[in-house]
């Protein structure tokens, strides 16, 4: 089993390739993963089926959950209930957010 895991190596991953996420540990009890958004980028996501945790790395913008903006900034975390609507937007630079699913990533 993987205990160890580069974070940084799974960012420089997306930001060569079309993905802006990329969930690293998927198990029944946890997800894990890193999202980078590059300006004018879209935020497609849809509500989960579990609750989930974001840690701000860098960047700006806004995190919109429930039809309200919380400003995003490095080292904010922020909580998103499961089937609550909610999306990254309105970044002038690159962001780049660590996040955790209480269930899996499927």
């Amino acid at each position: 089993m993987k205990i160890c895991y580069d974070a940084e190596k799974y960012i420089k991953t997306l930001c060569k390739g079309n993905d802006y996420f990329h969930t690293f540990i998927n198990k029944s009890s946890l997800a894990v993963g890193v999202l980078v958004l590059e300006p004018g980028m879209e935020d497609t996501q849809e509500p989960h089926e579990s609750d989930e945790v974001y840690f701000v790395i860098d960047g700006d913008g806004f995190l919109r959950v429930n039809e309200k903006d919380y400003e995003v900034s490095a080292n904010k975390i922020f909580f998103v209930a499961k089937g609550v609507s909610h999306f990254f937007h309105g970044n002038d630079k690159k962001v780049t957010v660590l996040y955790f699913f209480g269930g899996s990533d499927d």
